[in-house]
């Protein structure tokens, strides 16, 4: 049965976030073991539990410090994984430079290749900001301006972090991510789920770094080293799902997590009308929303990948028909997952939840 919404919230996007649940401290977690709540859901339609959510919030001030967002599951597990954290940056040799990172899912890697050289802000810090529709502020426009250098995703994610960029006198140095990686506008924008994507935009920051500070010797290439070293389990935890589940598929309720899809050689059956939909922030037709109950029924995906930060009555029926269908639900977030002391903490505990999803899916 295909349910039609009168009205459709499909892609009123990050508006209504998850946070921690009560009694949990981010800051509690140390950075050399993580405790990981493994979203992985694995629920028959009998056995279907409540879902808690806990308001939302905004802040649309500057921060260096990344923000992002955790989620309750019906089934949660829990695994203590040792992980390498970036080796502690040294004093800089020279006077700091500023860098203004448009978006947190870039916030900290631009601040482990700066070290103690950059003063390094994050405008957009907050997961319940849309970056697609933020004004910047007064003060987003004022460290802006006193950066020499500026990282932008790119790709019309962040169009106002170019826009005002770009009419600056002085102009600042910019890092499109987008362009660093061959993307232009109207491509997939999430090229933070690119593995490849993310290591050569790495590299162009601290090539930008080493020719804006050029003083300080080898500084920027010792913490592009470390930084590169603390991201091993990430590449371990990929190579090893590519290894044992290269051609398996999944379906997805938009497109955040395709390039990384491609990455471990996943085939994509979502079907393409839906897609299609998701990608353009449209609702699918009825017709849509039917291929895709059909394809959850049928066996013709092992997971369903589900972005947790977009709400709307048809990806929630999207996951339910998943989950009625015994289909491993893996969750994943836009933005850094609250609590996540790093990118490669974030990312590697959602390819473990998709590692154990695909253990035991289709």
């Amino acid at each position: 049965m295909v349910i039609i919404p009168a009205t459709s919230p499909w892609m009123n996007r990050m508006t209504n976030r998850v946070t921690n649940p009560a009694g949990t401290s981010p800051s509690s977690r140390p950075a050399s073991v993580r405790t990981t709540m493994l979203r992985l859901l694995v629920v028959p339609l009998a056995l279907s539990a409540l879902v808690a959510a806990t308001g939302c919030g905004t802040d649309d001030s500057a921060s260096t410090t990344t923000a992002a967002e955790s989620t309750t599951t019906v089934a949660e597990s829990t695994t203590t994984v040792a992980t390498a954290a970036p080796a502690a940056a040294p004093p800089c040799p020279a006077e700091a430079i500023q860098v203004v990172v448009s978006v947190d899912q870039w916030g900290d890697i631009v601040e482990q290749l700066a070290g103690e050289c950059a003063k390094v802000t994050t405008v957009i810090s907050s997961s319940a900001i849309d970056p697609h529709d933020y004004e910047p502020s007064p003060a987003d426009i004022a460290s802006l301006t006193d950066a020499e250098i500026v990282v932008v995703n790119g790709c019309d994610y962040d169009h106002w972090a170019e826009e005002t960029a770009e009419g600056l006198d002085p102009k600042p140095v910019v890092v499109n991510a987008c362009e660093v990686v061959g993307k232009t506008e109207g491509d997939n924008p999430h090229i933070w789920y690119g593995p490849d994507f993310v290591f050569q935009v790495a590299a162009a920051v601290t090539s930008q770094l080493e020719t804006e500070l050029s003083s300080v010797g080898t500084y920027f290439s010792d913490r592009a080293a470390a930084w590169d070293a603390s991201m091993q389990g990430y590449r371990d935890e990929i190579a090893a799902i590519k290894a044992e589940f290269a051609g398996r598929t999944y379906a997805a309720t938009e497109s955040v997590f395709d390039y990384m899809g491609d990455a471990l050689t996943l085939e994509n059956t979502t079907p393409e009308g839906f897609a299609r939909a998701a990608a353009n922030e449209t609702d699918p037709s009825p017709g849509d929303i039917q291929a895709f109950d059909q394809l959850l029924t049928s066996g013709g995906a092992s997971v369903l990948v589900y972005n947790v930060q977009t709400e709307g009555s048809i990806p929630e029926q999207v996951r339910a028909t998943a989950e009625g269908a015994g289909v491993p639900v893996v969750e994943v977030t836009e933005t850094v997952a609250e609590g996540a002391t790093s990118f490669a903490e974030w990312q590697v505990a959602q390819l473990e939840s998709l590692n154990q999803a695909l253990s035991g899916g289709r």
